[in-house]
């Protein structure tokens, strides 16, 4: 999938997995973000570099923070952004997706945003979008949502500097969430000392050691000499069976308090992608407390998602 991300020189044509992509290419997605980021409390300003490019959102799922950042980030880069209504859009009547795509292209875009319950479908977009076109994932299935993983590592460089220092736990459904797979894969190219998952059984995929994480039961042991925690959502809309004995349950023995907190580094942060089931993962304490930079990841998203658009178009500007 790497070969179809990438132009024939190695630029960036796709995003649609961090899989496969190579260290510098991550460091330079992160170094463009920073070029874009203002400083403490401005605004991100607009800029021309995608000035007369049309930009589709096509979110077959619902979303608020995600769909909200790249169309802020669509304009702040000057290009012109369609954000369609899948629910009553012609797919909603019987129109395949590939149909919906050569419509589309009929109207000379140059990009589309993709979120699809669909593991692939971003990826299937990609293959069969005319050559100029360049394929943003926003989210597939249990897939990937490689921006989000791409704005949590933008957030932890800002934070901690020395990713080859660092050892992260990720908490909660890893089952479930594509987000906690781009987080490993982004966090392992760049050099993190170790990637810590930290969930029941019932909510981590079988041999789950192989995609290069170590693997805890327990909170209390998982979270020594911890730099870095992300807390991630029950995915419950994802769940087929009962995976859990109850929430309080699950709060009980895996949502982040005050007091556990204090088990990692005493100058951890503490992430989490949202929305936040608070009293579930988290205890609004710690999610507005002063180790939180959950605002921060949000913030982040607009610059880090401009930098992704901005290198993705600029094959297709400078031919």
């Amino acid at each position: 999938m790497s070969n179809l991300q990438l132009t024939e020189d190695g630029k960036l044509k796709h995003f649609l997995t961090v899989e496969g992509l190579s260290q510098n290419l991550l460091a330079e997605i992160l170094d463009t973000a920073e070029s874009f980021v203002g400083g403490a409390g401005q605004k991100i300003k607009k800029v021309p570099l995608l000035r007369g490019k049309t930009i589709v959102n096509l979110f077959f799922e619902n979303s608020t923070r995600t769909r909200t950042t790249f169309e802020l980030a669509a304009n702040r880069l000057s290009a012109d952004v369609l954000s369609m209504s899948i629910a009553t859009s012609s797919t909603a009547k019987g129109e395949s997706l590939l149909d919906t795509i050569r419509n589309l292209e009929a109207m000379f875009v140059d990009m589309f945003v993709v979120r699809h319950n669909i593991s692939g479908s971003a990826h299937f977009i990609a293959q069969h979008s005319a050559p100029h076109i360049s394929v943003i994932n926003a989210g597939d299935g249990q897939h990937a949502h490689p921006t989000q993983a791409m704005l949590d590592v933008f957030t932890i460089r800002q934070m901690k500097k020395d990713f080859a220092k660092l050892r992260v736990a990720i908490i909660g459904d890893i089952l479930h969430s594509r987000v906690a797979r781009s987080q490993i894969q982004a966090l392992n190219i760049l050099g993190v000392a170790e990637v810590r998952v930290i969930a029941p059984k019932t909510l981590l995929p079988a041999h789950v050691e192989t995609l290069g994480v170590g693997v805890s039961h327990n909170l209390h042991e998982g979270l020594q000499d911890i730099d870095v925690i992300i807390m991630l959502r029950l995915q419950k809309e994802r769940m087929t069976t009962a995976l859990l004995p109850s929430e309080a349950e699950y709060f009980k023995c895996f949502g982040l308090t005050e007091s556990k907190l204090k088990i990692a580094k005493p100058d951890a942060i503490v992430m989490h992608p949202g929305p936040i089931n608070r009293g579930v993962e988290i205890d609004s304490k710690v999610a507005d407390g002063v180790q939180s930079v959950i605002l921060r990841q949000v913030s982040n998203g607009i610059a880090v998602r401009m930098a992704i658009m901005s290198m993705a178009m600029q094959p297709l500007g400078a031919a």
